[in-house]
């Protein structure tokens, strides 16, 4: 907004908020002036002269992919000289005006949001402090200015249930993810759509709802393995979904791969070591968390990007969870 006020670009404003001398002194003194009038606080010289700081900031904090995204950004903060302060808003609006009143204290350089929706209010009030802000699987739309960094979701969610498919499977029991998230709907499409390409009905009593922790998919294990015709095979959105399968299969005495197969979504260092070890696609969140971190750094110094909405590839990971269906 201040750039398009004064009529300047974005780095411009830029380098006058970081007290650089190539800058007409026309143009600064008009950049400082709808600067203050828009009650910008400037940084004092010894915070910019300090580490730059990071605001990564979760809904919450329970869950290992959230130890990935932090390793992710956490290499390219300490790489970059910069410090990363991480934070959940547990989807509180006491939290989230707790979080901004802290920040506003420590002068971050800009903020990566993950699964989290950036209220208006709270939009508004990270344009006014003038932070870029980037978005890491966004939950539902993203605002316009702010870049997010996914993963082929769709594709993955594809793939898994074509590897299912060409095993021989065809009831394939599915546990979504939490609806407002949009790379939950995209797993859940990009079953569908595999479904739909190999000719096979879908079956709504074979998919539950999740929200991919290990009770949600212990849950919904327990019940797919209880329908009449329950299915040979399931394929759970989160990989901590699909060890509380393995819990609900156990717990009925069967057992992974021989009497029902199991894949997950996301790859977490510990489904390596699960017996068996789980059949996953592996979604890149250390790396994603690495493109943020260098996303926001960049918007900070005021510099360009590529392409404001990247996704990463996405790969399945064959291990020993998944085998062709037994004959009933």
């Amino acid at each position: 907004m201040i750039a398009r006020l004064a009529g300047v670009s974005v780095p411009t404003v830029s380098r006058v908020i970081n007290g650089r001398s190539d800058v007409a002194p026309q143009t600064r003194e008009r950049v400082e002036e709808l600067l203050n009038r828009h009650g910008y606080r400037r940084r004092s010289a010894a915070r910019r002269t300090s580490a730059a700081l990071i605001d990564l900031v979760f809904n919450d904090l329970d869950s290992p992919w959230a130890v990935e995204i932090i390793r992710g950004v956490e290499d390219v903060a300490q790489s970059s000289g910069a410090g990363t302060v991480v934070s959940a808003i547990h989807r509180r609006t006491s939290s989230a005006k707790q979080w901004l009143d802290n920040m506003r204290i420590r002068s971050s350089e800009g903020v990566i949001f993950v699964t989290s929706m950036v209220e208006p209010p709270l939009q508004a009030e990270l344009r006014r402090l003038h932070l870029p802000v980037v978005i890491v699987d966004p939950a539902g739309v993203a605002p316009q200015e702010a870049p997010t960094i996914g993963a082929t979701n769709w594709a993955g969610s594809l793939r898994a249930t074509q590897y299912l498919l060409g095993l021989g499977h065809r009831r394939i029991g599915f546990i979504a993810g939490p609806p407002q998230l949009m790379c939950s709907r995209a797993r859940m499409d990009g079953y569908r759509a595999a479904l739909d390409a190999a000719g096979v009905a879908l079956d709504d009593t074979l998919v539950r709802p999740g929200n991919f922790y290990h009770e949600a998919g212990y849950t919904a294990g327990t019940q797919l393995l209880a329908l009449p015709d329950p299915p040979t095979a399931i394929f759970a959105s989160s990989d901590q979904m699909a060890l509380g399968v393995y819990e609900a299969v156990r717990k009925r005495g069967l057992r992974v791969p021989d009497d029902i197969s199991v894949v997950g979504f996301d790859d977490l260092p510990e489904v390596r070591w699960c017996s068996p070890p789980l059949t996953t696609i592996r979604q890149p969140l250390a790396e994603m968390g690495m493109l943020a971190a260098r996303t926001v750094l960049r918007l900070a110094r005021g510099e360009k990007i590529e392409s404001p909405r990247v996704e990463l590839a996405t790969d399945l990971v064959i291990r020993d969870s998944a085998a062709p269906p037994r004959r009933r």
